[in-house]
């Protein structure tokens, strides 16, 4: 790919003309990118979050032209790019000002007082460097700014690449970190395709952090081992929604057409698979397709769901609903397309052998089954390669929790949908085949850091318990020594059994008087001090 267009699948019109950038361009970013970092993790974290403050004011004072833009790129509804791509980034940046300090803050530990005598340890989170920032088409605005500003606050400098009919976007995201005092070049894009990715990829980057399809995130992975560059990987879903017939059924219904159909179902965390409790099943597969039938589709006046994003993505829908009829499923409608823009639809009388049960459609499709019981509910729920997201419906909220604490997902969320997954304070990411790592919250800032741990030792003793000379006495000592702190029974008869082996290594046993195995070894009759 050298020049592209990229068009909106509102009506197919130009949006804009680009160059993607050759693998000499990304390397020399590569370069300017790593003199950034040095720069930029010399600061403090209370320092770069000062620098970083002013996106709130920024984000609010072009609110109504970036949702014009994510509209027009993504062919999402108004409320949908307000809602999931600009106010979650709001609350990730606020939450980060209250916490990332302390979050990264360096951290005591213990120390054995005889192994480590006189001796203080620690760890340090410290920025990887240069981060590589991949995102997909669905949510170009809220997938990459979330990882870029992590990636920030933790020190690194990032390279993002936003997918190719995205660009657009790219440019707002630079637009915006050109406002802010940062160093040159500390954040900047990559334009082009997978093969621009590739070469991100190629350029070396300290980590990679990939949001995508399985088969991309895999190609990613195997590039990167090359070298080796440490990935995190946030990839693709089939998650459930688990109803039991103690649920509130008008709300469950409700939520499980947002769920559903959210974004036109263009969401990694979208409800694919609504698994409901045998006794109320047939009443709640009226209540969707009532529900669906009152759902609209369109921009002029705006719907509730938009358009599909990208072209392939309409095969793919197409493709499991004509599966799934020809192998007998019953359909709330006919799939009716016009232009980009899909009406929802929901399937019953469902079999695993479906192509809409193994796949993900990232389309407007909700598949419909029934389950016995709690256990039925749970492996059908598990039976799936994915393990991102799940939603539980019970009044019962002990037995609710007991089911999602039996879930193979790296999220969960009772009795209600999707919106888990915004709280900037819960790490999010997948297990299975929906990828590894984390971001949001303390271990998703951590995430782009690599723990450094450090030992500081007075230096006050001629010599460590640990250093020569050896020989039968020494061996005779350290087995002592083992016995007494990881031997059996109470405290006082391992000391006792081993009180010669102490005499040897009472000399490192000063601590300010604060040395508990001095002072309860000088208090013993047995045991004599010098």
């Amino acid at each position: 790919m050298t020049a592209f267009a990229v068009t909106s699948p509102i009506d197919g019109a130009v949006i804009g003309q680009y160059h993607a950038d050759t693998l000499a361009s990304i390397a020399n970013k590569r370069q300017q990118a790593q003199q950034a970092a040095e720069h930029w993790q010399a600061l403090t974290v209370r320092q770069r979050l000062k620098r970083l403050a002013p996106i709130k004011s920024w984000l609010l004072e072009n609110l109504d032209p970036l949702v014009d833009v994510l509209v027009t790129c993504t062919g999402k509804v108004p409320c949908e790019a307000l809602l999931g791509e600009i106010y979650p980034c709001l609350d990730l940046l606020a939450y980060y000002q209250r916490h990332a300090a302390a979050q990264l803050a360096p951290r005591g530990v213990a120390t054995s007082p005889f192994a480590f005598p006189d001796a203080a340890a620690h760890i340090e989170r410290r920025p990887f460097g240069v981060v590589a920032v991949i995102t997909p088409w669905n949510y170009p605005w809220q997938l990459t700014l979330t990882p870029v500003l992590t990636a920030l606050i933790a020190g690194n400098a990032v390279m993002f690449k936003v997918s190719e009919h995205s660009v657009p976007v790219g440019d707002w995201l630079q637009k915006l970190f050109s406002q802010l005092a940062l160093p040159d070049h500390l954040v900047q894009q990559v334009i082009g395709d997978a093969e621009a990715g590739m070469g991100l990829v190629d350029a070396r980057p300290d980590l990679v952090f990939f949001t995508g399809g399985i088969a991309a995130g895999r190609a990613v992975m195997q590039r990167a081992a090359q070298y080796p560059v440490p990935v995190l990987l946030e990839l693709g879903g089939k998650d459930p929604m688990l109803v039991f017939a103690d649920a509130d059924l008008e709300r469950a219904s409700a939520a499980a057409l947002y769920g559903a159909f959210s974004n036109s179902g263009q969401i990694c965390v979208s409800i694919e698979r609504c698994l409901v409790e045998q006794s109320c099943y047939q009443d709640f597969v009226i209540r969707l397709c009532e529900g669906v039938a009152g759902l609209s589709v369109g921009h002029t006046p705006p719907g509730e769901l938009g358009a599909i994003t990208i072209a392939k993505q309409l095969a793919i829908i197409e493709a499991h609903y004509q599966d799934a009829v020809a192998k007998g499923a019953s359909v709330s409608g006919p799939l009716l397309r016009r232009g980009n823009y899909v009406q929802p639809v929901v399937l019953w009388n469902v079999r695993p052998d479906m192509r809409i049960l193994r796949e993900e459609s990232f389309g407007p499709l909700l598949a419909v089954l029934p389950f016995a019981d709690e256990n039925d509910a749970i492996a059908s729920a598990n039976a799936t390669e994915y393990g991102l997201n799940a939603s539980i419906w019970s009044r019962d909220l002990a037995r609710a929790q007991r089911v999602a604490g039996r879930l193979q997902t790296g999220n969960w969320v009772i009795n209600d949908v999707i919106k888990n997954i915004g709280h900037p304070g819960l790490p999010f990411g997948g297990v299975k085949n929906s990828g590894f790592g984390r971001y949001h919250g303390a271990e998703g800032l951590r995430s782009f850091t690599c723990a450094v741990s450090g030992l500081t030792s007075s230096g006050v003793h001629p010599q460590e318990p640990n250093w020569f000379p050896y020989g039968e006495r020494r061996y005779a000592e350290l087995k002592g020594y083992l016995d007494t702190v990881h031997g059996s029974g109470p405290w006082w008869q391992r000391i006792r059994r081993n009180q010669l082996a102490l005499m040897a290594f009472r000399r490192y046993a000063r601590f300010d008087g604060r040395q508990r195995w001095r002072n309860i070894c000088l208090k013993l009759p047995w045991i004599k001090s010098e």
